[in-house]
């Protein structure tokens, strides 16, 4: 089956006529792979399935867009190319539900570092095709959403978010801002820190492990 991203899958164990969908997003430079690790760990009623980004950067590595470096070192990021990958993962959303057995109802967004900043650009602009965001290690960027998205209605949007507090490629500053902004246009979001630098720590696995099971249906 050709979808307009390569993925992986691993079926639910507990097969319904509509199963819940775990969409995994990697960060800038890894694979589908990456977040897929963790996969046999996720809830057993779910389809756990990870996308890989669609810009290539040669030996096995691809990104949701692209991160420039200026001569003072400064990131910036291609806004342009963040948008096409919002949309592109917003139709392979639909192109899943089509696909597989998943419920439309029922579709959370699982994204490390650039795939976190896609998850929160995706939700916010088409919150009717996500109820959930597990956001580790990224933050809230305005300019990748919709230009219109604080008209949509964010009542069923629920998420996890996770930072290190020392990471050291994302600034938790950076992560610290998107909970009370969200909160302020009316998201549930729940925001956690853990000792570490740019990954994903036990812990904040277990915590947002438990927080699936806790907003199920």
């Amino acid at each position: 089956m050709k979808l307009s991203l390569h993925h992986l899958v691993k079926e639910p164990k507990i097969k319904k006529e509509k199963n819940p969908l775990l969409l995994l997003l990697h960060g800038y430079g890894s694979n589908e792979e990456d977040l897929f690790s963790f996969a046999s760990e996720l809830p057993d009623d779910c389809y756990v399935i990870s996308a890989r980004a669609p810009f290539d950067m040669m030996y096995g590595s691809y990104a949701w867009y692209a991160i420039n470096f200026d001569a003072d070192e400064n990131k910036f990021s291609d806004i342009g190319q963040a948008r096409a990958s919002r949309d592109i993962i917003a139709g392979f959303i639909d192109e899943l539900v089509s696909n597989y057995a998943i419920d439309k109802e029922d579709v959370t967004l699982i994204g490390f570092s650039q795939g976190c900043i896609l998850s929160y650009a995706v939700a916010v602009s088409y919150p009717e095709k996500v109820r959930r965001v597990v956001a580790m290690s990224g933050y809230f960027n305005p300019e990748i959403a919709v230009d219109d998205y604080l008209e949509n209605d964010f009542a069923n949007l629920k998420i996890f978010a996770s930072h290190g507090s020392v990471d050291q490629v994302v600034p938790v500053e950076w992560a610290q801002k998107a909970a009370p902004y969200l909160k302020s246009i009316g998201i549930d979001i729940v925001y956690k820190e853990y000792p570490v630098g740019h990954g994903v720590a036990p812990q904040n696995f277990f915590d947002f492990r438990n927080w699936l099971e806790a907003t199920k249906k």
